[in-house]
Protein backbone atom coordinates (compact mmCIF):
# COMPACT_ATOMS: atom_id res chain seq x y z
CA UNK A 1 0.00 0.00 0.00
CA UNK A 2 1.69 3.47 -0.74
CA UNK A 3 1.21 6.65 0.42
CA UNK A 4 -1.18 7.66 -1.91
CA UNK A 5 -3.58 4.66 -0.79
CA UNK A 6 -3.72 6.03 2.14
CA UNK A 7 -7.24 7.96 3.06
CA UNK A 8 -7.10 11.42 4.25
CA UNK A 9 -8.25 10.40 7.76
CA UNK A 10 -5.33 7.86 8.21
CA UNK A 11 -3.05 10.56 6.96
CA UNK A 12 -4.42 13.03 9.16
CA UNK A 13 -4.20 10.59 12.28
CA UNK A 14 -0.23 9.86 11.14
CA UNK A 15 0.25 13.35 10.89
CA UNK A 16 -1.34 14.16 14.58
CA UNK A 17 0.78 11.01 15.51
CA UNK A 18 3.76 12.70 14.56
CA UNK A 19 3.32 15.79 15.96
CA UNK A 20 2.52 14.10 19.03
CA UNK A 21 5.29 12.46 19.07
CA UNK A 22 8.10 15.71 18.30
CA UNK A 23 6.20 17.58 20.59
CA UNK A 24 6.88 15.25 23.78
CA UNK A 25 10.92 14.66 22.22
CA UNK A 26 11.10 18.34 21.94
CA UNK A 27 9.31 19.05 25.75
CA UNK A 28 11.57 16.37 27.42
CA UNK A 29 14.47 17.85 25.99
CA UNK A 30 13.90 21.44 26.65
CA UNK A 31 12.45 21.05 30.10
CA UNK A 32 15.31 18.65 30.95
CA UNK A 33 17.85 21.87 30.19
CA UNK A 34 15.17 23.94 31.37
CA UNK A 35 11.99 23.64 33.89
CA UNK A 36 10.68 27.07 33.03
CA UNK A 37 10.86 26.67 29.23
CA UNK A 38 7.88 28.29 27.22
CA UNK A 39 5.54 26.49 25.19
CA UNK A 40 6.72 29.04 22.48
CA UNK A 41 10.30 27.23 22.92
CA UNK A 42 9.01 23.98 22.92
CA UNK A 43 6.68 24.14 19.68
CA UNK A 44 9.65 25.42 17.87
CA UNK A 45 11.68 22.91 18.51
CA UNK A 46 9.26 20.29 17.78
CA UNK A 47 8.27 22.02 14.10
CA UNK A 48 4.77 22.90 14.90
CA UNK A 49 3.16 25.83 16.06
CA UNK A 50 1.50 26.88 18.96
CA UNK A 51 -2.04 25.97 17.67
CA UNK A 52 -1.20 22.69 16.77
CA UNK A 53 0.65 21.90 20.11
CA UNK A 54 -2.50 23.51 21.94
CA UNK A 55 -4.24 21.46 19.85
CA UNK A 56 -2.80 18.02 21.54
CA UNK A 57 -1.87 19.62 24.73
CA UNK A 58 -4.43 22.07 26.04
CA UNK A 59 -2.20 23.68 28.96
CA UNK A 60 1.31 23.36 30.08
CA UNK A 61 0.43 21.22 33.03
CA UNK A 62 -1.12 18.62 30.35
CA UNK A 63 1.91 18.75 28.40
CA UNK A 64 4.34 18.78 31.60
CA UNK A 65 2.30 15.39 32.78
CA UNK A 66 2.51 13.33 29.33
CA UNK A 67 6.18 13.93 29.01
CA UNK A 68 6.61 13.15 32.66
CA UNK A 69 4.31 10.35 32.30
CA UNK A 70 5.92 8.98 29.40
CA UNK A 71 9.58 9.28 31.46
CA UNK A 72 8.45 6.89 34.33
CA UNK A 73 7.12 4.27 32.27
CA UNK A 74 10.31 4.70 30.61
CA UNK A 75 12.01 4.58 34.01
CA UNK A 76 9.66 1.57 35.32
CA UNK A 77 10.97 -0.70 32.15
CA UNK A 78 14.83 0.23 33.72
CA UNK A 79 13.83 -0.07 37.23
CA UNK A 80 12.05 -4.15 36.49
CA UNK A 81 15.94 -4.83 35.63
CA UNK A 82 16.95 -4.31 38.64
CA UNK A 83 17.86 -7.50 41.14
CA UNK A 84 15.98 -7.03 43.66
CA UNK A 85 16.30 -10.60 45.28
CA UNK A 86 18.53 -11.11 48.72
CA UNK A 87 19.10 -8.97 51.79
CA UNK A 88 16.51 -6.08 51.61
CA UNK A 89 19.14 -3.25 52.54
CA UNK A 90 21.44 -4.15 49.76
CA UNK A 91 18.29 -4.77 47.61
CA UNK A 92 17.71 -1.08 48.85
CA UNK A 93 20.74 0.18 47.38
CA UNK A 94 20.50 -1.46 44.00
CA UNK A 95 17.42 0.09 44.10
CA UNK A 96 18.33 3.40 44.45
CA UNK A 97 21.21 3.21 42.60
CA UNK A 98 19.14 2.21 40.13
CA UNK A 99 16.78 5.17 40.12
CA UNK A 100 18.98 7.46 40.78
CA UNK A 101 20.73 7.41 37.47
CA UNK A 102 17.09 7.73 35.70
CA UNK A 103 16.85 11.05 38.20
CA UNK A 104 19.48 12.04 37.27
CA UNK A 105 19.10 12.24 33.69
CA UNK A 106 15.60 13.51 34.23
CA UNK A 107 16.05 16.05 37.44
CA UNK A 108 15.23 19.37 35.79
CA UNK A 109 12.27 17.25 34.20
CA UNK A 110 11.16 16.50 37.63
CA UNK A 111 11.91 20.01 38.77
CA UNK A 112 9.03 21.47 35.69
CA UNK A 113 6.97 18.78 37.40
CA UNK A 114 6.92 20.05 40.40
CA UNK A 115 6.32 23.52 39.40
CA UNK A 116 3.71 22.62 36.98
CA UNK A 117 1.43 20.38 39.26
CA UNK A 118 0.20 19.81 42.09
CA UNK A 119 2.07 17.07 44.33
CA UNK A 120 -0.12 14.34 44.70
CA UNK A 121 -0.17 14.58 41.19
CA UNK A 122 3.40 14.23 40.99
CA UNK A 123 3.65 11.08 43.73
CA UNK A 124 1.12 9.43 41.49
CA UNK A 125 3.02 9.38 38.33
CA UNK A 126 5.52 8.03 40.37
CA UNK A 127 3.03 4.80 41.65
CA UNK A 128 4.89 2.32 39.93
CA UNK A 129 8.21 2.67 40.92
CA UNK A 130 6.89 3.44 44.70
CA UNK A 131 5.29 0.13 44.42
CA UNK A 132 8.81 -1.70 43.81
CA UNK A 133 9.89 0.25 46.65
CA UNK A 134 7.15 -0.83 49.02
CA UNK A 135 7.26 -4.48 48.26
CA UNK A 136 10.95 -4.15 49.08
CA UNK A 137 10.43 -2.27 52.40
CA UNK A 138 7.32 -4.51 53.06
CA UNK A 139 9.96 -7.54 52.75
CA UNK A 140 12.49 -5.81 54.86
CA UNK A 141 10.16 -5.56 57.82
CA UNK A 142 9.25 -8.96 57.39
CA UNK A 143 12.72 -10.13 58.10
CA UNK A 144 13.80 -7.81 60.96
CA UNK A 145 15.71 -5.28 59.13
CA UNK A 146 13.65 -2.31 58.73
CA UNK A 147 11.63 -0.78 61.36
CA UNK A 148 8.34 -1.89 62.12
CA UNK A 149 7.15 1.28 64.16
CA UNK A 150 6.61 2.99 61.58
CA UNK A 151 4.65 2.29 58.39
CA UNK A 152 5.50 1.23 55.16
CA UNK A 153 3.92 4.04 53.57
CA UNK A 154 5.72 6.40 55.31
CA UNK A 155 9.30 4.75 55.13
CA UNK A 156 8.36 4.86 51.13
CA UNK A 157 7.66 8.60 51.23
CA UNK A 158 10.81 8.78 53.10
CA UNK A 159 12.75 7.27 49.74
CA UNK A 160 10.90 9.82 47.69
CA UNK A 161 11.23 12.73 49.32
CA UNK A 162 15.28 11.85 49.99
CA UNK A 163 15.27 11.06 46.25
CA UNK A 164 13.95 14.49 45.09
CA UNK A 165 16.16 16.54 48.16
CA UNK A 166 19.15 15.07 45.97
CA UNK A 167 18.01 16.16 42.89
CA UNK A 168 17.20 19.41 44.08
CA UNK A 169 20.89 19.51 45.81
CA UNK A 170 22.66 18.40 42.94
CA UNK A 171 20.50 20.86 40.67
CA UNK A 172 21.93 23.49 43.36
CA UNK A 173 25.37 22.65 43.13
CA UNK A 174 25.55 21.49 46.56
CA UNK A 175 25.73 17.77 46.22
CA UNK A 176 27.92 15.90 43.15
CA UNK A 177 25.95 14.12 41.06
CA UNK A 178 27.76 10.86 41.51
CA UNK A 179 27.78 11.05 45.34
CA UNK A 180 23.82 11.08 45.43
CA UNK A 181 22.88 7.84 45.23
CA UNK A 182 25.11 6.19 48.23
CA UNK A 183 24.08 9.79 50.52
CA UNK A 184 19.96 8.64 49.71
CA UNK A 185 21.17 5.23 50.68
CA UNK A 186 23.18 5.75 53.48
CA UNK A 187 20.58 8.24 54.68
CA UNK A 188 17.45 5.71 53.79
CA UNK A 189 18.94 2.99 55.54
CA UNK A 190 19.82 4.92 58.85
CA UNK A 191 16.30 6.02 58.89
CA UNK A 192 15.02 2.16 57.99
CA UNK A 193 17.11 0.47 60.82
CA UNK A 194 14.97 -0.44 63.33
CA UNK A 195 15.92 1.48 66.55
CA UNK A 196 18.29 -0.92 69.42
Amino acid sequence: MTTHDASPRTRKRADAERNIEAILEAARIALSRDPDASIGEIAKAAGVGRVTLYGHFPTRAELVTAVVQRALAEAEESVDRIDLTGDPRDALHRLIAGSWSLTADAGALLAAADQALPAEDVRAAHDGLLARATDLIERGRAEGVFRTDLSSSWLVSVLHSLVHCAATEVAAGRLAEEDAADHIAATALSSFTPPA
